[in-house]
């Protein structure tokens, strides 16, 4: 059977660009193996944030009495927070199946795999057939990684999907792994009332980040009551009581062991291009299974495209979703967009939140660019200390010559939101000066930017 447009996979970048294939007229198949929506929409940003929340709820109805409210102590019911969290997705699932049916896309489901150039072979309920296009879009995103840590294969373990399926508290869940997930679980279950462990094998957590960052983060989470280990590697697991396990690790060149009741291993991604056969198809990958592109998101074979995470780089929704913006831009309205030099935002959903966009003070110290810093601690923010949130702090990166913002990590509450109105400044190409000196409502997050710029005063 054959097609205009293939695309493989109904992620955040799939389904928009399925979409609008067929509103221009080509006739256009969506394969997906699993579900509409992708990691995003399924295993999450849609169920983690939604589970966020629900402990949100928990951590500021057990501090009720420092806002003078008096209320019983929380109960956690995981049952309800996982059913809720299963209805949210499939809220937004069924809408894009939905918006796909009414672009008139054929939805196929099924798992594809390259068998010739433009060829795909899709098994679809012990069924196999074979289609061919014109143009083929790879959108199969990234899983879970398992390390190959001794003992790991005979012990029960979590990733970030099976973690949210959990219909009870954890009574000791220990995290390898001090990343965005990691973190974001980490915290999440602390407040859902189990005791946390955090096992990071750098030198701090959030290893990309500036160190007075990282150390800000790992101060809030140790106030929040978790236990975390740095330089610390997991040697072995083994089974212990009751069903937990057992970990041997290397904390600081010392071996010691930690029992616990659940194991999440949060040891980053690997893509989904393995299933795929991507060199029948003459498609190039790199040493981790990441499919090469250029910055017009083209492979190395012609009329093929790879978007979103699989193509590695920034592992974010909104990065996929401005890859199918390019490739809409390009292929559908000749226009020349690329990925060269795009502002990639992100936020960290721990609480408060770290907000995050352009270059580090480490990077452009590395790099000998001329900038000036500043800081400020969100305990100078007036909305922060009436919200009683006044962890974190703010710190920006300025152009010395241009006094451009290069760059900003805000951790604090509604720290990506904040992050946000910067990366509007950055857009713009505003001076810090505009900021500095600009009227904001008060009290409102925003006017700190008033007393946060004013560390740079001429």
């Amino acid at each position: 059977m054959d097609y205009d447009v293939i695309v493989v996979g109904a992620g955040q970048a799939g389904v928009p660009l399925a979409r609008a294939y067929a509103g221009a007229g080509k006739r256009t198949a969506l394969i997906e193996r699993q579900h509409v929506g992708g990691t995003c929409v399924n295993e999450g940003c849609t169920p983690t944030k939604t589970m966020v929340a629900s402990a949100r709820v928990a951590y500021l109805t057990a501090r009720a009495a420092d806002y003078g409210v008096r209320v019983p102590a929380p109960v956690i019911d995981m049952e309800r927070v996982r059913q809720r969290k299963r209805d949210i997705v499939q809220t937004f699932r069924s809408g894009g199946e939905r918006r796909l049916h009414e672009a008139g896309v054929d939805v196929i489901a099924g798992a594809a795999c390259f068998s010739g150039e433009r060829t795909l072979c899709v098994r679809e309920n012990g069924a196999e057939r074979t289609l061919r296009a014109q143009q083929i879009f790879i959108n199969v995103g990234c899983r879970p990684a398992m390390p190959d840590t001794p003992g790991l294969s005979s012990v029960p373990w979590l990733h970030s999907t099976s973690i949210m399926e959990l219909d009870r508290v954890p009574e000791h869940l220990l995290v390898v792994g001090g990343g965005y997930i990691g973190l974001e679980f980490g915290q999440m279950f602390r407040r859902f009332g189990a005791r946390v462990t955090i096992v990071q094998r750098d030198r701090q957590l959030l290893a990309l980040e500036d160190p007075d960052i990282a150390e800000a983060v790992a101060s809030i989470l140790r106030e929040d009551g978790i236990d975390i280990h740095l330089n610390a590697e997991a040697l072995s697991f083994e089974s212990g009581s009751n069903g937990g396990v057992r970990a041997s690790l290397r904390v600081n060149g010392a071996e010691r062991t930690i029992a616990a009741s659940h194991l999440l291993i949060a040891a980053g991604r690997i893509p989904n291009s393995d299933a795929l056969a991507p060199a029948v198809g003459g498609i190039d990958t790199d040493a981790r299974g990441y499919i090469r592109v250029n910055e017009r998101l083209e492979t190395s074979a012609r009329d093929v495209y790879a978007l979103g995470d699989v193509k590695g780089g920034p592992a974010f929704t909104h990065i996929s979703y401005d890859d199918y913006r390019i490739l809409k831009t390009n292929l559908l309205e000749g226009g020349t967009a690329t990925t060269m030099n795009r502002l990639v935002p992100y936020t960290v959903f721990i609480d408060p939140q770290l907000g995050r966009i352009g270059i580090t003070e480490t990077q452009a110290q590395q790099s000998g660019m001329c900038v000036r810093v500043a800081k400020m601690p969100m305990s100078h923010v007036a909305r922060a200390l009436e919200m009683d949130e006044s962890r974190g702090l703010m710190k920006v990166v300025v152009d010395c010559n241009t006094d451009r913002i290069l760059g900003c990590a805000v951790l604090g509450i509604e720290g990506g939101e904040i992050m946000s109105a910067l990366q509007v400044a950055m857009m713009g190409g505003l001076p810090f000066t505009a900021l500095r000196e600009g009227i904001f409502a008060h009290p409102t997050l925003a006017e700190s930017f008033n007393n946060l710029f004013g560390y740079l005063e001429d």
